[in-house]
């Protein structure tokens, strides 16, 4: 009888524990070695330089590359340096198509130093193919496409704009960063790049720096090794570790993560002081569909609208259990101002067209109890309503 292939969670339960043959330790080891011995020359066991490769990175990124259904996986030292590389695949007078609704650091990267190199970008809705028509130039060399969005939580139907990228010889890159494997393949929808900031939902608990490039096709896996490798931000042995580490209990979290923030969400939609909620599980979402249709699930972030921009001070001070924080994909419950901290580098005029205003706060929604989770943010919420109609005599 045929073996049934294994889950995607026991797969990432057992990422490295049948991979050190000497010892049979279950907890892969952490190679701290730079350099490796050669049995004779010309000969070589694999491990030569450890920027080149390292066995605890090595195992890190086969496990990314057979999660996302890719040809090779890359461990990068942070998520931006996973970027940079990526990007180092273009140069003097090249254009990408970038979603509209973007992370500001990737903005930055784009707009203050890929242009130094003249790489330029237009930034449009991803999923509007009039627009991504429209903005197709002669030079263009790629679309990059952020699905779900941050902070808005935009939707792109990977596969249309996948298909039409390889219609017209564009490389299609995909940011999974807030969904995950476990939720999302961009691959299997004709991706051939997709990128994480691993620091997030992958590494899981605010505890390690580190960003993962996986490819898909031997020429641009071959391209994509030596860049790597020539720009040297890898990942260290230790980090490396310590991503795995925290994959193992991926596919637990992730369940954890979508029904707190869907129970979160779903108390926020009728809450006096909320104006609007961005949460593609929400059946209201413009994007609910085609999330429903290339997704097995949703994401433990989303953004929501307060009704009076004096309300942002006060939440933020009044919560307790969720911290005001940068960053999102851990197991503790964050929430971040994006105009003025993880979107500051995007001119206003951009931000405020998108919608990432001055009443807007991202919530990354932890692991906790949900009843919890609420009692604090209702709680602040309604504290931050008396004091601003206190001050106002509303």
């Amino acid at each position: 009888m045929e073996k049934k292939p294994l889950s995607i969670e026991s797969r990432l339960a057992q990422i490295g524990s049948v991979q050190e043959p000497v010892t049979g330790a279950v907890t892969f080891p952490i190679y701290q070695a730079t350099a490796y011995r050669h049995p004779k020359l010309g000969q070589s066991t694999g491990f030569d330089y450890a920027r080149t490769k390292n066995p605890t990175r090595s195992v890190l990124e086969d496990a990314c590359a057979e999660l996302e259904s890719g040809d090779a996986g890359f461990a990068c030292s942070s998520g931006m340096a996973a970027l940079q590389t990526i990007f180092s695949l273009f140069g003097q007078g090249d254009h990408l198509i970038v979603s509209l609704d973007l992370y500001g650091g990737t903005y930055r990267l784009l707009e203050r130093i890929m242009s130094k190199f003249g790489v330029t970008a237009t930034y449009v809705d991803t999923n509007d193919m009039d627009a991504l028509e429209r903005s197709r130039q002669s030079n263009t060399k790629a679309v990059f496409i952020e699905t779900p969005t941050n902070p808005l939580m935009m939707i792109t139907d990977i596969e249309a704009v996948c298909t039409w990228a390889r219609h017209h010889q564009l490389i299609s890159i995909v940011d999974n960063t807030l969904l995950t494997p476990y939720f999302q393949r961009p691959i299997e929808l004709g991706a051939d790049i997709v990128i994480h900031s691993a620091t997030k939902y992958l590494g899981g608990h605010n505890d390690v720096l580190a960003g993962i490039i996986v490819t898909k096709g031997k020429e641009l896996s071959e391209e994509m090794a030596f860049l790597h490798n020539s720009i040297g931000a890898v990942l260290s042995p230790s980090d490396s570790y310590q991503l795995m580490r925290g994959m193992k209990t991926l596919a637990l979290r992730m369940e954890r993560h979508e029904s707190n923030a869907t129970a979160l969400a779903t108390f926020l939609t009728t809450h006096p002081a909320i104006g609007e909620v961005f949460y593609p599980a929400l059946p209201d979402h413009p994007g609910h569909d085609i999330q429903n249709r290339q997704s097995s699930g949703n994401t433990g972030i989303f953004s929501f609208k307060v009704k009076d921009a004096r309300y942002v001070e006060p939440v933020l001070r009044h919560i307790t259990l969720i911290a005001f924080a940068e960053s999102l994909g851990g197991v503790e419950s964050l929430m971040t101002y994006p105009a003025v901290q993880t979107h500051a580098d995007i001119p206003i005029e951009i931000r405020e067209a998108i919608g990432v205003d001055d009443r807007l706060l991202r919530f990354s929604v932890g692991i906790e109890h949900a009843e919890d989770l609420i009692a604090d943010l209702d709680a602040a919420l309604n504290a931050a309503m008396a004091e601003v109609e206190g001050s106002t005599g509303e």
